[in-house]
């Protein structure tokens, strides 16, 4: 992997993300996941690019204020199609697999966005290929992160606000793992050093990055926590 610049949020994010004319782009880890991925795609959008939101795992169903366009199908052919027919006018659309009650949805599979992605529709595929339940950190399970190979830039997330919660499942997503590779047990504080070794280790949330990727650190909610000093 490609080491790119670690950065919090700014103003402009595709700046601060360093991003090319063309990327696939896949967030991973915890703390606003959804919010950076339609944030960046709004940003994206008034910049005049051509943007498909999606996950390879699940996310609530995007509101009319995150995505103008919102399509569900279980069958690639037609989400393809549907993309085909509209993403030049609306630029922005957001596609899934499938309704899982709850206000839920699945996501569609990491061939379905290799092949969305050799189509040459859009300018950027922005892909949610990691879950945490809303919590501000979290470790991958086995099965996790969800990345497609294709991917250009692995952006990898926590929330500093989690530093100085208590390690357990009220507050984070997967205690146990997290106290495997930190060495805080449960129970105990999360700090900035178990932070930065769950940026850093190689099962931590970068975990499944491509090989050719290049990699972001991304820290979110620092302007609601003085944890870090």
């Amino acid at each position: 992997m490609k080491n790119a610049p670690a950065c919090r949020a700014l103003p402009v994010l595709s700046e601060s993300l360093g991003l090319e004319p063309r990327e696939v782009v896949s967030l991973a880890g915890a703390g606003g996941k959804t919010t950076l991925m339609f944030r960046l795609a709004s940003e994206l959008l008034l910049s005049g690019k051509k943007v498909v939101t999606t996950t390879t795992t699940r996310i609530l169903e995007p509101s009319s204020t995150e995505t103008p366009s919102f399509f569900v199908h279980t069958d690639g052919d037609r989400i393809k199609e549907f993309l085909q027919r509209h993403l030049s006018q609306i630029r922005h659309i957001t596609v899934a697999g499938e309704r899982l009650g709850a206000g839920k949805v699945k996501g569609i599979s990491p061939g379905l966005i290799i092949d969305l992605w050799e189509l040459s529709m859009c300018d950027y595929i922005l892909v949610e290929a990691d879950g945490a339940a809303g919590r501000p950190v979290k470790a991958p399970r086995e099965q996790e992160p969800v990345i497609p190979s294709n991917t250009t830039l692995v952006v990898a997330m926590l929330g500093v606000d989690g530093v100085g919660m208590e390690l357990d499942e009220k507050n984070v997503f997967q205690p146990d793992r997290i106290s495997r590779l930190t060495g805080i047990p449960l129970g105990g504080k999360i700090n900035a050093e178990s932070m930065a070794t769950l940026m850093t280790h190689p099962e931590g949330v970068f975990k499944g990055a491509p090989v050719s990727s290049r990699v972001v650190a991304f820290l979110n909610k620092v302007d609601l926590s003085g944890a870090l000093g």
